[in-house]
């Protein structure tokens, strides 16, 4: 049986079997851990996930999928026709008794960010591994002082510890996108950082990166900037330095001393 991708869903199915394996050895579980599957599709990957004999979760949007997909549920492996966005996974992950949570999806550009926002407090998240756009991957798991770097990185590196893993050539999905993808994991940190107000964090990291072009003195004209200025001096940084231009570790300091 033949499925058409739709392009309304973002569909892309990966057929590379190499690739599909390198994906499914990024993670290492053990019998009691709990995978899930973000947009299956076909199932390409969750015959390799299966091999691992962990618990599965697959939440899959296109219903035209159900006569494919519902073959490979077994006692450890559930197939959940909805939209993942809309799940409330805690209360979907109760059918098994897991330890811990990894993520593996293939996913949407344009959906990268609200899924990770979704999924980023979940208690007994490990990992998350996505297969997405190159360029989202590089955004990422950007380096401060580099171009792509922003306050989407900054906020993820505050949870996790982040691993760009490797390229995928368009050429690996049907049908072919018009661009290339990578392979990004996030591993959860076993221990957050050391931060008075976590929402002032937030909050500052935000309006940092507001306006990239301008320095940090035009974007926190209303935060105390006698304040911040040591802060920067202490980490030899101008007056005129920008967002991308910090660390995650100076924005904690920052946030600390406002606190």
């Amino acid at each position: 049986m033949e499925i058409k991708a739709k392009k309304s869903l973002g569909q892309n199915f990966l057929q590379d079997e190499s690739v599909l394996k390198k994906i499914a050895d990024s993670i290492t579980t053990e019998k009691n851990d709990l995978i899930i599957e973000i947009g299956p599709g076909t199932g390409a990957l969750t015959k390799y996930l299966k091999e691992k004999d962990s618990f599965l979760i697959c939440y899959e949007l296109d219903e035209r999928l159900k006569a494919i997909l519902k073959k490979e549920e077994t006692d450890k492996t559930k197939i959940i026709f909805k939209d993942f966005l809309q799940a409330n996974i805690e209360e979907d992950c109760k059918i098994f008794p897991y330890e811990n949570i990894y993520i593996i999806a293939n996913i949407p550009y344009y959906i990268t960010t609200p899924i990770i926002k979704h999924i980023i407090h979940l208690k007994k998240l490990k990992s998350m591994t996505l297969l997405v756009q190159k360029e989202v991957a590089e955004r990422l798991s950007a380096s401060p002082k580099t171009k792509a770097y922003g306050s989407l990185t900054v906020y993820l590196n505050y949870y996790f510890n982040i691993h760009y893993l490797f390229d995928v050539s368009k050429f690996a999905f049907n049908p072919v996108p018009k661009v290339e993808s990578a392979v990004i994991n996030f591993e959860r940190k076993e221990k957050l950082p050391d931060v008075k107000k976590e929402e002032l964090l937030f909050k500052l990291i935000n309006d940092a990166f507001k306006m990239k072009r301008k320095t940090l003195k035009n974007n926190l004209k209303d935060y105390d900037w006698n304040k911040i200025k040591t802060v920067l001096e202490q980490n030899d940084l101008l007056e005129t330095t920008r967002a991308e231009e910090l660390s995650l570790e100076v924005f904690i300091e920052i946030a600390n001393a406002l606190s």
